[in-house]
């Protein structure tokens, strides 16, 4: 027997060389206290006098962190081996140590691979789809494989010892502590772990060189990546920017000197004037190009047939790429972003493939011609970059509370190369889209949204030195009395604003309750259809929108030959650049009775556009609704000053031959009040439109006309459209605008409600595996009270349904003995059960020990601010320190919408 001992502590001695570094160092000081023990006992005192540590093999590389770091002297022998059976046994134990040992110097020395394999792909993150868990993660390195954890262990009292209890959690496990998809997300345990990491990341760099530089490079890593964010968003931007501007000329015609080049670039070196564009000798409209010659009746329906044409190939190819490699393309997406930055999960919302294709069919839906916009999709695209790219920094792939600081900033990027206009994208985002926004965040979303422009402006996509082709500047102040014109503008806006968000929401409740949603490629065709027909007779609808915004903020110039600057020209009162208020001419008659049937179309063409199953933005066709209507009511008022000028309103100010009225700034006023009015803007909305003009002095119409607007389309309907699509797709979003003013409690909120069953909870040290496992079949909670005991209901913390799940799983792959009738454990001890009984599984260290409680008497005013301010996933309420009930996010938002006269049932995801 000595012998065979002894074998056995020459091959403790090789496996101890394979620790020299690693987490397995420091079971070393131990491993070697137990076999000086062991060898002095066999060699100096003999078998029948062998003493053995207190503490087994097994125990001492199971024991906790805390047990680790205590000194070997700690364990004093208690007991002695007197019989041979009783050193067999021990012998037996230490070759199962030796085992463990064989194998974790293998995976430190890279020969194993655990069953958890690397993944850095947002869509492979963490999904659970039916039945079937994916554990893969983003993970730096594969975690270990511990399978020498859960051997019998032995305490030196011969056979009379206890079960092993093995937290085998203390290094965590892949996919504890994440989250499903459609699920919130817990923001006081995220912003808990960033501190805690960011504690670890400053004590260690006091220790050395390197952990100094891992500190510095961490602190930089949030700059490098809005760095990254700002030069791919703007890049994209400028790529669709191109793109659209040259498939929406494809549908008129095709540059012979190169088909790559759109109209205006095919045009530069023949300097011709805008009504002879059309007659550049390198363009040919299609006519031309397949007939030979442009007039005529046949020319006229060849051109009208290829329009249509081009605009049904461009949306259905558009359709059918989101419908059959990412549905999540279609729409704006920034309901969905605001939902995602306010907590909630989406997992591919904004993956590779979203971004993909989301690019592609932006590029095709805009160039079809539908009444859509490409600025709200842009910032979806921004917040698909700064979501990829997170993946390539551990602490924002691994915290998805630092994950959405990210995303706000991605959005104020996705806006500043919308609109050219970096101050106003970070106030979108700050007003908007963003739920937590702490200074770091704004300081970093502005210098993403500067390096986007400056990305952007780089590219040049429109050759004019401008990021968007709308950028005007008017230089001719304006009069107190035009407030009344602008106030007016304002109320149009609200009105329409109001209107439109009506309409909409009902044409796409319609559309989700009846047989017209399953078919959205052929309600793209004929939407897309309707659209080129009606559009192509008329030249302010046949135009790209952005290119109508363009026109119509445009302030006459002498050498401007559009139909909306053919005046009655008298050269002898022209002073300097500036021309004197002038008769209308027949091109403006003409152009006013176009522009009032493009806003009638525009009108009643976006409602059943916006929300259809291919990329969509609300900024561009809102604010041509306004600019159309401000261009008309601008030259209305401009022609009423050149007419009636010895009227009071006009003598003091607007005399014969001055330049009084700027129709432009009429229809910029127009376009702030009309987006105002549908997405409740004010105070970026006003910086976004004065970044596009260049100048202060329009600050005041501008805010004049979008409070009236949002004063007006609130007196209506306090939603905006974006809150309205959250609502009406059933997301779990808690607005903290809003003011909650009812008298209601806690407990009338709570479940269970009466009659209903009792909570679901486990105990904290009498249930089962088992038993665990029939609750989570059974119920499909998110997470589980754990209490003393179902007689006291005295709470002892909260657990995750996920987190039970993995552990569970992951305990019955890696821990010997652990078998349906083994006893979970959430204590710190445990009491010591019969040698029969199966090895216990302790799971402390999932256990939240500081869930967020209330009392049942508390009101829910100061609920709703806590989820509101804490963005908690639920709250449990107790009564004397007993548990009575849960309130989760969703039963407040049903008690919202129940008080509010609404579907309960409606706040739930679709």
């Amino acid at each position: 027997m000595a012998d065979e001992l002894s074998d056995l502590l020459r091959e403790f001695d090789e496996v101890m060389e394979d620790f020299d570094r690693g987490p397995a160092c420091q079971y070393k000081q131990h491993l070697e206290e137990l076999k000086r023990k062991v060898g002095h006992s066999v060699y100096d005192s003999g078998i029948d006098e062998l003493e053995s540590a207190s503490t087994s093999p097994a125990s001492s590389l199971n024991s906790s962190e805390e047990d680790l770091n205590t000194p070997a002297n700690a364990y004093p022998s208690k007991a002695k081996l007197g019989d041979t059976q009783e050193l067999e046994e021990f012998i037996a134990d230490l070759d199962k140590v030796l085992e463990g040992l064989e194998a974790l110097a293998m995976d430190q020395k890279g020969y194993r691979r655990g069953s958890f394999q690397s993944s850095t792909s947002d869509e492979d993150m963490l999904e659970i789809a039916g039945a079937s868990l994916d554990f893969s993660m983003a993970d730096d390195d594969p975690p270990l494989d511990r399978e020498m954890g859960g051997f019998s262990s032995y305490d030196g009292g011969g056979m009379n010892g206890t079960s092993t209890m093995m937290d085998f959690l203390e290094e965590p496990l892949p996919g504890v502590g994440t989250y499903e998809d459609f699920n919130t997300i817990d923001w006081v345990r995220e912003k808990s772990r960033d501190r805690d990491r960011h504690r670890e990341i400053t004590s260690r760099s006091k220790e050395s060189t390197w952990a100094l530089i891992h500190s510095v490079s961490d602190a930089f890593s949030g700059w490098l990546l809005m760095l990254l964010i700002g030069l791919l968003a703007g890049s994209l931007a400028g790529l669709i920017d191109i793109s659209a501007h040259w498939m929406t000329d494809l549908k008129e015609g095709v540059c012979l000197a190169g088909f790559w080049f759109n109209h205006e670039h095919c045009c530069w070196k023949y300097n011709t004037t805008f009504t002879d564009r059309d007659k550049c000798p390198e363009w040919k409209s299609w006519s031309q190009l397949i007939l030979g010659h442009g007039e005529g009746a046949f020319a006229y329906i060849l051109n009208y047939f290829m329009y249509v044409i081009w605009a049904l190939l461009f949306s259905l190819l558009a359709v059918l790429l989101v419908k059959g490699f990412a549905p999540y393309a279609c729409g704006s997406g920034i309901p969905e972003i605001k939902t995602i930055l306010s907590g909630f999960i989406i997992r591919g919302y904004l993956g590779k493939w979203t971004l993909i294709i989301k690019t592609i069919t932006l590029v095709l839906a805009v160039s079809s011609g539908l009444s859509l916009g490409k600025e709200g999709p842009l910032v979806h695209v921004a917040c698909c970059c700064g979501n990829i790219l997170c993946h390539l920094f551990t602490k924002y792939r691994k915290n998805e509370a630092k994950r959405r600081e990210v995303l706000s900033a991605a959005a104020a990027a996705g806006v500043s190369v919308a609109f050219g206009a970096p101050i106003g994208g970070v106030l979108f985002s700050l007003e908007e889209v963003s739920y937590y926004f702490p200074l770091k965040t704004l300081w970093r979303s502005f210098f993403a949204a500067l390096v986007a422009a400056f990305t952007l402006r780089s590219i040049n996509p429109f050759g004019n030195s401008r990021l968007v082709l709308f950028y005007v500047e008017f230089h001719m102040p304006w009069h107190l009395l035009e407030l009344v014109p602008f106030i007016l503008l304002g109320i149009f806006g609200g009105l329409w604003g109001a209107f439109f968000i009506r309409s909409n929401i009902a044409w796409c409740r319609r559309r989700k309750t009846t047989k017209l949603g399953k078919y959205p490629v052929l309600e793209v065709f004929v939407v897309t259809a309707i659209t080129a027909v009606l559009a192509f007779p008329n030249e302010y609808t046949r135009m790209s929108t952005s290119e109508l915004i363009s026109e119509l903020f445009n302030d006459c110039g002498i050498l401007d030959s559009s139909k909306l600057c053919e005046y009655v020209n008298d050269f002898n009162s022209t002073k300097g650049d500036d021309l004197p208020d002038r008769a209308a001419g027949p091109g403006v008659y003409t152009a006013m009775w176009q522009l009032a049937l493009a806003l009638i179309m525009k009108v009643f063409i976006t409602i059943f556009t916006f929300g259809m199953k291919v990329p969509s933005g609300l900024f561009i066709p809102s604010m041509a609704v306004g600019a159309i209507a401000g261009r008309l009511l601008g030259v209305a008022v401009e022609q009423l000053a050149y007419y009636h000028h010895d009227w009071a309103i006009f003598s003091g100010w607007c005399s014969q031959g001055a330049d009084c009225i700027t129709p432009g700034l009429y229809a910029m006023v127009g376009a702030a009040a009309c987006l105002g009015g549908v997405t409740r803007m004010t105070v970026s909305l006003v910086v976004i439109m004065f970044e596009l003009t260049g100048g202060l002095e329009y600050i005041v119409p501008l805010m004049a006309a979008a409070m009236t607007s949002k004063w007006v389309a609130d007196a209506i309907g306090r939603e905006g459209i974006y809150d309205a699509h959250i609502r009406l797709n059933g997301y779990p979003f808690l607005e903290a605008k809003e003011e909650f003013s009812h008298k209601t409690l806690a407990m009338d909120v709570m479940r269970p409600r009466r009659n209903d069953p009792p909570l679901t909870v486990i105990t904290q040290d009498s249930m089962t595996v088992e038993d665990v496992e029939t609750i989570i079949n059974e119920t499909t909670y998110s997470g589980y009270p754990v209490v003393v005991s179902r007689e006291s209901q005295r709470l002892v913390g909260f657990v995750l349904r996920r987190d039970l799940i993995i552990s569970i799983e992951n305990a019955r792959k890696k821990q010997d003995g652990i078998v349906s009738t083994s006893i979970i454990y959430f204590t710190d001890h445990s009491p010591p059960l019969p040698p029969s009984s199966p090895s216990m599984l302790k799971l402390r260290s999932i256990l939240d020990l500081s869930p967020f409680t209330v009392t049942d008497q508390t009101p829910m005013e100061i609920v709703v601010d806590i989820f509101r301010k804490l963005g908690l996933r639920q709250c449990l309420v107790t009564h004397n320190g007993k548990l009575l009930g849960i309130i989760t996010k969703k039963d407040v938002l049903k008690h919202i919408a129940q008080l509010a006269n609404q579907d309960p049932d409606s706040i739930l995801f679709n």
